[in-house]
């Protein structure tokens, strides 16, 4: 059986994701991010905060053909 996904209030998320309390609270506030009510408190689960963090990576450009230009 698979252990449940860990719920993270929001100085854990902000501490996950390195930022400030405020960037998750305002994640949750304007529904960019799957959360839990907890009676009135609110929980992120950490799988979703790892999608968040995966659907949000830039991965490096690769090396350009020579002859293609740069938008300027």
């Amino acid at each position: 059986m698979s252990q449940p996904d860990r719920l993270l209030n929001l100085a854990q998320a902000a501490e996950l994701l390195a930022t400030t309390e405020r960037f998750p609270r305002r994640l949750v506030a304007e529904r960019r991010i799957a959360f839990v009510k907890v009676g009135r408190h609110v929980r992120i689960p950490e799988s979703a905060l790892t999608a968040y963090i995966a659907a949000r990576t830039v991965q490096p450009v690769t090396a350009r053909r020579s002859g293609q230009r740069r938008a300027a």
